[in-house]
């Protein structure tokens, strides 16, 4: 028997087809959108090390320490990591000084915001190549707050503050200590809430490292991180005190 198709279906079948294709590449697009970044660098799955093995030792160590910092956290250690859910650059102003605050900085605001993006863009990545289930998932006694629904390792809250405080410790050196002692009880914060393995803040703090090495080598970057150091400079001359 013939078989008869009708000329008019391929042009149509060829634009849904293509409008499908573009649509899916557009959301791609805004999913992995990038500012100092080129796709790909640095990439999480290559950079780090796996996380340890489902039934290992080394996992089963990881989650001892997870319940044991978990349980002797204190209600105010919690709390902090709980109003910590989300950050920004801003969330170093104890760290820095008063005249840290958005509303003295747009220009370094904005600045941040696109770093900050840039991590987690890098860092969303790496937790879904890796797949690793958070404490309280595989350990439900662990459940407390509002829960994420991503994955553990790595941590994004550790690599995004490290991140934050990488860049902003080259901005304002003098402070480097405290705002690097921040950005990493920022991270453990992480595992006082059953969020985060050890392991993960610290493949964080590795991959923030190799992420702002990447960004120095981007010429827009560097043209807003000068525009931020005089923003910061012109701030902190006309603040009291800092």
């Amino acid at each position: 028997m013939k078989l008869t198709i009708k000329a008019t279906f391929f042009p149509r079948a060829i634009v849904f087809a293509a409008i499908v294709f573009t649509a899916s590449v557009v959301c791609f697009a805004k999913e992995t959108a990038l500012n100092y970044l080129t796709s790909g660098v640095p990439d999480a799955a290559s950079l780090l090390a796996p996380p340890p093995l489902i039934d290992s030792a080394e996992q089963a160590a990881d989650m001892d320490e997870v319940r044991a910092v978990y349980h002797a956290a204190s209600d105010a250690d919690k709390q902090a990591a709980y109003s910590e859910k989300k950050f920004t650059v801003f969330n170093f102003t104890g760290a820095v000084g008063s005249f840290f605050v958005e509303t003295n900085l747009p220009k370094t605001a904005a600045f941040f915001a696109k770093v900050q993006s840039d991590a987690e863009t890098v860092t969303d990545l790496g937790k879904d190549y890796f797949h690793r289930p958070r404490p309280y998932v595989t350990d439900t006694n662990l459940a407390n707050g509002k829960l994420e629904k991503s994955f553990s390792y790595p941590s994004g809250h550790s690599t995004e503050s490290m991140v934050l405080a990488l860049v902003l410790a080259d901005l304002i050196p003098e402070k480097h200590d405290a705002i690097i002692a921040h950005a990493r009880l920022m991270g453990w914060h992480r595992v006082q809430i059953a969020r985060h393995y050890p392991t993960d803040i610290y493949a964080g703090r590795v991959l923030a490292q190799a992420i702002v090495k990447q960004m120095k080598k981007d010429d827009d970057y560097k043209k807003e991180l000068s525009e931020a150091a005089a923003e910061i400079e012109s701030a902190r001359k006309i603040a009291p005190n800092n």
